[in-house]
């Protein structure tokens, strides 16, 4: 996780324009989570977001649900920073320089998300990791994700890489491309197949477990304690 968290503190400040150009349909992805919130425009909630970057996600939430307050966790001190700009006009948003895997909550939260961070670790992780976000969660509370997933074979797998270069590349040269996006996503990123992600939520106690987006190697899904 060092050389993940050496990297976004690196890109910290371009990182706003920079996942547009990466990450195909970002806000779309992005709406797609905070839409899959079941709660009132004004209810009072709690909400963990895991991997907050710039804030991009929690800054979308506080738009659609005013009441709710907001734990932002990141391992780049940058990210935090940049998140809390941002997020600067709301006092119910507080900030932990954190690696996640490390966190203990306690039935706090109604809600956990997470954008373009589980990844990181590897899929044995993923896999024990769903069973600590239940234990974050109140009765009833979702957890909801947006990551990058694998395809279920290998010609998928093949198929989801080139649609994905096939983006990067209206905006990036070859040689970026490869020697950079690629090379990072290789080093540093450990996906699983959406259809693992969705038996492991399963396993770790979550129902009501759905696909709400996906393009090609990007989704978005989860579900209910």
């Amino acid at each position: 996780m060092k050389k993940v968290k050496d990297h976004f503190e690196e890109e910290a400040e371009e990182f706003d324009k920079l996942i547009r150009t990466l990450i195909p349909f970002y806000d779309d992805m992005v709406s797609s989570l905070v839409l899959s919130l079941p709660f009132h425009g004004k209810e009072k909630i709690k909400i963990l977001d895991l991997g907050c970057g710039t804030g991009n996600i929690s800054q979308e939430v506080k738009k659609r649900f005013l009441n709710a307050q907001i734990t932002c966790v990141d391992l780049a001190e940058n990210m935090i920073k940049m998140a809390k700009t941002k997020l600067s006009p709301y006092t119910d948003v507080e900030f932990l320089r954190a690696d996640f895997r490390e966190l203990d909550f306690h039935e706090e939260y109604d809600a956990v998300i997470s954008s373009l961070a589980l990844h990181h670790l590897q899929p044995e992780e993923q896999r024990a990791f769903y069973r600590r976000l239940n234990g974050f969660l109140k009765a009833g509370g979702v957890f909801y994700n947006a990551d990058i997933v694998l395809g279920s074979t290998p010609y998928m797998n093949q198929t989801y890489q080139d649609k994905w270069v096939e983006f990067m590349l209206q905006n990036h040269n070859q040689e970026e491309v490869e020697k950079t996006w690629l090379a990072k996503h290789r080093e540093e990123d450990f996906p699983s197949p959406l259809p693992s992600h969705i038996q492991w939520m399963k396993e770790a106690g979550f129902h009501d477990v759905d696909v709400v987006w996906k393009y090609y190697m990007f989704g978005v899904y989860g579900g209910k304690k």
